[in-house]
């Protein structure tokens, strides 16, 4: 994967599904900034595909679409964890896709 890579809070349930809560992410400008994700869809255990920003995914890599607020409007976001590498990182989503 080649996006961005953050760090994210995160629940875990008694069935062992993640629950993103918050993203940290750092700007160009080396200003961190903290997101609370107000709403989330897992889209994992589809297969092995390429997401609409361009990412391949496999059973491998969890996926997530999320929404945040920026600045007082709603944004969506997907995230994307990594089993085997313990990492999460982020993608962009485009506009006119599915929402939460």
């Amino acid at each position: 994967m080649n996006n961005r890579k953050l760090d994210v809070i995160c629940e875990f349930t008694k069935e062992d599904e993640i629950i993103p809560m918050r993203i940290r992410v750092q700007d160009d400008d080396g200003e961190r900034h903290v997101f609370t994700i107000k709403g989330y869809k897992n889209l994992s255990g589809r297969g092995a595909y390429t997401t609409p920003d361009g990412v391949y995914v496999n059973n491998d890599i969890l996926v997530f679409l999320c929404k945040i607020d920026v600045f007082g409007t709603a944004q969506y976001i997907r995230l994307y964890y990594s089993l085997s590498k313990s990492s999460w990182s982020m993608g962009s989503y485009p506009k006119g896709h599915d929402q939460i």
